[in-house]
């Protein structure tokens, strides 16, 4: 027996001698103890946790270099290889974790739309369902701050640029003609149904050294990426018909949808002011072919078409009989994008997309035919070297073949074009220092071979998180842009026209409402300027123009405080002059409104299964020119006013009546005035209003879903 006892005795000796305890403290940056951080050896069972002090120890048997493993939520992981008997009295110091919801984020002269976005600004659902966007992306995009109202117009103007100074992307591939053609002050659309976008990231200015030729502003546009379900939507409008449906087939998926628009029976019944020889119509379709692989890899196959025409005579005060202009367009774009990972935190993604447009113009009695080919080549590589440091570099080609036959009745015939290619490249770092500082740094490097110059274009963010809710942001960037397909096909004697972008912006984003206030300066530089009247084969250009454009957007959103509704603001002061042109002296142009303000407000009526939308639209007069007076734009109009409301009933769960008016008070907006090209007897030019077609639009429309949980509905499409 005491034999046995000392041979016990001996081999708990030996398991004791065996036995190495580790030992530290673990505390934050500064210097707290964190308790219950899990603190173990790789590969092992062995370890602990941290008491109300941050200490720690805990034995083990195990020998030679092992790695210890500190974690704790919010704050990055902590390692250390070193042999066991080296692991005593430790002082462990956590860093915290940059990538958590709270951590800052980089976002100066940006607004999200989506459900993966930090902070969303507008929701995919506030895209169809705002009373005054009539189902149009661009339409929602106007009541953000930065957009000014351009009514007769309806493309995007940010920040004192022009409508072609905003480039649209579709999974980061480009869009070369992303509106449908129209004619003078009849409104144009987006081409692209936000049925089949999941998200949208707009840009009113600093936006990432990834995106070129935009000298204002980017939107981005990205594809859902799997459907939840099969279903199909019909669509029966006062304008037209729709029909979309979606199919799943295990890792694929395609969605497809098409719609035709005439207008005929519309003006039956409501006239406007024009007289149609033949009223808008048009076919459109689009679709999503979806491929995910096994390794989370994704292929995405994007198609549209669209064919619109219409025949219209406009009453104008320099022709008897009216103005005459007729279109046909036919447009064909197609987008393939990619992503994959490749290991070690490296991804891979780019792709291609090709747009062919084709338009028949007939203008009083001459005739233009234009033919574009474009075509965009993109790859980008990204790499995540750790929590902290993320770099991103790619290179893409641009290519561009313009031509145009003028057709004269007394002129003669005339063909003009050109073909451009622009070679880009770009890298660009996150860093985040913390979870209160990150940066993003970056330069885009691009060579056009039409006007054989290199440019460099530097970007740079830098973003504090001031307290739990809040945040600083600042931001710098040059971009270039090549001038307009106007001007390229007489010449190509220019330079880019390019400018700089200084913003800062403060945010704060609480429970459901968001507050942000932001402040910019643009300076432009080689913009193009001209010596006629209108631009033909024997002007003069040069790249001698130059503007500014400083103001202060505001935009606060609720939809906490009263059940129920959601509503947000936007104000933006915009201070812009511009010598460019044929402008005699550098003045505001006539696109650019000083003030412009948008209400907007949704309110779910629960026992009338209804939702209400309201939105009201100000912009301060614009300049235009009174001939009768000295001076060049020298006076303004009368403000815009505009007052929208909209209406959907839910008839069964899957069955949605919906009725819109916009402009429902009837204002009378005037958006500059036509003066006579000769002076009456008493040696005035008479002058006619510029107003819309119609001082209002109505809209009714039954939405049918057919789906097996017979629980989807259109609501978010309307």
């Amino acid at each position: 027996m005491k034999r046995i006892l000392f041979i016990l005795f001996t081999i708990c000796q030996f398991s004791l001698i065996a036995q190495t305890t580790i030992s530290g403290k673990v505390t934050d940056n500064k210097g707290i103890g964190i308790l219950g951080a899990n603190i173990y050896l790789d590969g092992t069972y062995d370890g602990t946790s941290s008491d109300e002090n941050g200490n720690f120890s805990f034995s083990t048997s195990e020998k030679g270099v092992k790695t210890l493993v500190v974690s704790f939520i919010s704050f990055e992981n902590f390692t250390k290889t070193s042999d066991v008997s080296k692991l005593k009295n430790l002082q462990i110091k956590l860093r915290e974790d940059v990538n958590t919801l709270d951590a800052v984020t980089i976002n100066a002269g940006t607004f999200e739309a989506g459900d993966n976005a930090k902070v969303t600004a507008l929701k995919p659902l506030d895209v169809v369902t705002t009373a005054s966007a009539l189902g149009d992306f661009v339409g929602a995009l106007q009541t953000l701050p930065g957009t000014s109202t351009v009514a007769e117009d309806g493309r995007l103007f940010v920040r004192g640029g022009e409508a072609e100074e905003t480039q649209i992307f579709i999974d980061g591939i480009r869009v070369f003609t992303p509106y449908t053609p129209t004619t003078n002050n009849m409104p144009t659309r987006g081409r692209y149904s936000p049925f089949l976008f999941k998200g949208i990231t707009f840009s009113t200015g600093g936006y990432s050294a990834e995106y070129g030729q935009a000298l204002s502003s980017v939107l981005l546009l990205n594809t859902i990426d799997e459907p939840v379900e099969e279903k199909t939507d019909l669509s029966f409008m006062t304008v037209g018909l729709g029909v979309g449906n979606t199919q799943i087939w295990g890792k694929s998926s395609l969605s497809v949808n098409m719609s035709y628009i005439n207008l005929q029976p519309y003006l039956e019944l409501f006239p406007d002011r024009n007289k149609w020889n033949k009223p808008y119509q048009s076919f459109s379709g689009e679709m999503v072919y979806r491929y995910k692989f096994d390794n989370d890899s994704m292929l995405k196959l994007y198609g549209a078409f669209s064919y619109s025409d219409f025949d219209i005579l406009q009453d104008d005060i320099n022709f008897d009989d009216g103005l005459h202009f007729g279109l046909k367009n036919r447009n064909l774009y197609f987008n393939t994008s990619y992503k994959s990972r490749l290991g070690n935190d490296w991804t891979i993604s780019g792709g291609a997309s090709f747009t062919n447009d084709n338009s028949d113009i007939a203008i009083i009695e001459d005739a233009v035919k234009n033919d574009e080919n474009s075509m965009h080549v993109k790859v980008k590589l990204k790499n995540r070297f750790s929590n902290r440091f993320k770099l991103n570099f790619g290179a893409e080609y641009f290519t561009t073949d313009f031509d145009e036959n003028f057709i004269g009745n007394t002129a003669g015939n005339f063909n003009y074009g050109f073909d451009n290619n622009i070679f880009g490249a770009f890298a660009e770092t996150d860093i985040f220092f913390s979870k209160k500082l990150a940066s993003k740094i970056g330069v885009r490097v691009e060579n056009s071979d039409l006007l054989n110059q290199f440019t460099v274009s530097p970007r740079a963010s830098l973003a504090y998180k001031s307290g739990e809710n809040s945040q600083f942001s600042l931001a710098y960037g040059r971009f270039y842009q090549n001038p307009k397909s106007e001007y390229l096909k007489f010449s190509d004697n220019f330079e880019a026209e390019n400018t700089s972008h200084i913003i800062a912006n403060y945010q704060y984003v609480k429970n459901n409402q968001i507050f942000r206030v932001e402040a910019y300066y643009k300076d432009y530089k080689d913009l193009v300027k001209y010596d006629t009247d209108f631009v033909d084969p024997n002007t003069n250009f040069s790249n001698n123009g130059n503007g500014f454009a400083k103001g202060v957007d505001v935009f606060w959103r609720d939809g906490k405080n009263i059940k129920n509704l959601e509503y947000w603001v936007s104000y933006s002061y915009l201070d812009t002059k511009r010598d460019y042109r044929n402008y005699p002296v550098k003045a505001r142009p006539n696109f650019a409104s000083q003030h412009n303000l948008s209400i907007v407000g949704k309110y779910w009526m629960e026992d009338w299964k209804s939702q209400v939308g309201v939105s009201y639209s100000f912009a301060s007069g614009r300049n235009y020119t009174n001939p009768n007076k000295t001076g060049f734009l020298n006076q303004e109009t009368k403000n815009y006013n505009s007052v929208s409301l909209n209406w959907a009933y839910l008839l069964s769960q899957q069955k949605i009546l919906y009725f819109s008016v916009n402009n429902v008070l009837g204002t009378q907006n005037v958006f500059g005035y036509n003066y006579k090209d000769t002076p009456n007897m008493s040696g005035s030019f008479e002058r006619q209003a510029i107003v819309p077609s119609a001082d209002r639009f109505f809209f009714v429309g039954l939405f049918w879903t057919i789906s097996d949980n017979k629980k989807d509905n259109q609501l978010k499409n309307l």
